[in-house]
């Protein structure tokens, strides 16, 4: 068995004060870098994945451009690579990270499993490489990309654990229904 931790989008536009701003987004952060501190060595391989959208586009419709974001598949624009909007949130220590993931980059992604490395290496690679089998699964949003990552590892035959005190959602009630999914799905919640 090999462990993994995935941190989804801990990034300054998803938490307090961002562009779509997440309350407990911060603290998030911070759990995940006490995580790390304390167990990272559980780990044999930390990945994180940030948005990474494009600044002169409208990401495929991601972005509201015309009209007023919907939030569910227009959204204002955030995570344009390269500005502190994209930029992992401070509290979140990046140091033990192995590998880190960029998706959007001109299209809707949701997925941590949509996006590449640096070098165009897929996140599904890098765990396959990896001989990854279980994943714990931490970070933003619990009802959006959380949610659409967790679903992706479990298709491939993940073995997935969320780990709930340190996810946070938009919303209540759709993050709890989102975590039902993916219990339903075959993630444990821990």
């Amino acid at each position: 068995m090999t462990r993994a931790l995935l941190v989804v989008d801990v990034q300054n536009d998803f938490t307090e004060g961002g562009a779509l701003g997440i309350e407990g987004g911060g603290e998030v952060a911070r759990k995940v870098s006490v995580l790390l501190a304390k167990e990272g060595d559980e780990y044999d391989l930390v990945v994180s994945s940030r948005d990474w959208h494009d600044g002169d586009n409208d990401n495929g419709g991601h972005f509201a451009v015309d009209e007023a974001p919907d939030f569910d598949t227009t959204w204002p624009v955030h995570c344009v690579a390269g500005t502190k909007g994209a930029e992992y949130h401070p509290d979140y220590v990046t140091g033990a990270v192995d590998v880190h993931v960029y998706k959007g980059q001109g299209k809707p992604s949701y997925s941590a499993f949509q996006g590449i490395t640096d070098e165009g290496i897929t996140l599904p690679e890098v765990l396959r490489r990896n001989e990854v089998t279980d994943i714990d699964l931490v970070g933003l949003a619990t009802d959006f990309c959380v949610k659409a990552s967790g679903l992706d590892a479990l298709s491939l035959g993940l073995n997935v654990r969320i780990l709930t005190a340190m996810v946070a959602g938009v919303a209540a009630e759709s993050s709890d229904a989102s975590l039902s999914e993916l219990r339903a799905a075959g993630a444990t919640l821990i």
